[in-house]
């Protein structure tokens, strides 16, 4: 069972935390960060559904627009944007921390989930995982702008989703970039899907409803279980 998600707002920090958050009618006490990719916001087709989904394990969900997305309603995010939406990500973190009683995890589409994963490269031990969709490798068409500077550094267990036409960066480049990471990982590839993961503005394929279920299923396995508290 899950509640209809509820507009969630934190002006105390700066930046402040916007975004819905999806509270679970059975709650394991496991709570999950989703922030989106650039040019989009919390309202993502692909957040949405996981937000969902996950909510009806147990997982209360924070899905939230970047500080960038809450000063610019369109456009993607500018150069020295970055370390800013780090800071956001790490205020939802709080903010959530203050509402379950569990395990933390982030998680984030594109940009997002690289932005993530750098902020868990500096803080070891802020979040139990990661879950990080059509992560970014490499700008379409330049492979050799490798964005894997901090990989070395993430000790923090990832689960991957990408899919095997993602333009972002191939199956084979996935995996040769996982070998750069000390911490667990583990990777789900989607046949023939792109970067959006068969997930298109305003609508849900059935593909992608199948998907959301099986990152669910895959996401418990490799957290050990479900994510509840410890």
């Amino acid at each position: 069972m899950t509640a209809q998600p509820e507009a969630f707002h934190d002006v105390t920090p700066d930046p402040p935390v916007r975004g819905y958050l999806h509270r679970s009618l059975t709650p394991t006490a496991a709570g999950l960060v989703l922030v989106h990719g650039a040019g989009s916001n919390a309202q993502a087709p692909l957040l949405v559904a996981l937000g969902e989904k996950f909510s009806t394990a147990g997982i209360t969900v924070l899905r939230c627009d970047l500080p960038y997305r809450q000063l610019r309603p369109y456009g993607p995010p500018r150069p020295g944007d970055a370390t800013r939406d780090r800071q956001g990500i790490e205020h939802a973190l709080t903010a959530l921390r203050q509402i379950i009683t569990g395990r933390l995890f982030v998680g984030g589409q594109s940009y997002g989930g690289r932005q993530a994963s750098m902020l868990c490269a500096e803080k070891p031990g802020l979040v139990e995982g990661l879950l990080l969709l059509s992560y970014p490798l490499h700008p379409p068409g330049k492979p050799q702008q490798l964005r894997t500077q901090h990989l070395p550094k993430l000790s923090t267990p990832a689960l991957f989703v990408q899919g095997t036409g993602d333009p972002f960066g191939s199956i084979e480049e996935i995996e040769s970039a996982l070998k750069l990471i000390p911490g667990k990982t583990e990777f789900i590839p989607v046949e023939a899907a792109g970067h959006d993961l068969n997930f298109k503005k305003g609508k849900t394929s059935a593909a992608g409803a199948q998907l959301v279920e099986s990152i669910l299923s895959r996401f418990k396995a490799f957290f050990g279980g479900p994510p509840s508290a410890s």
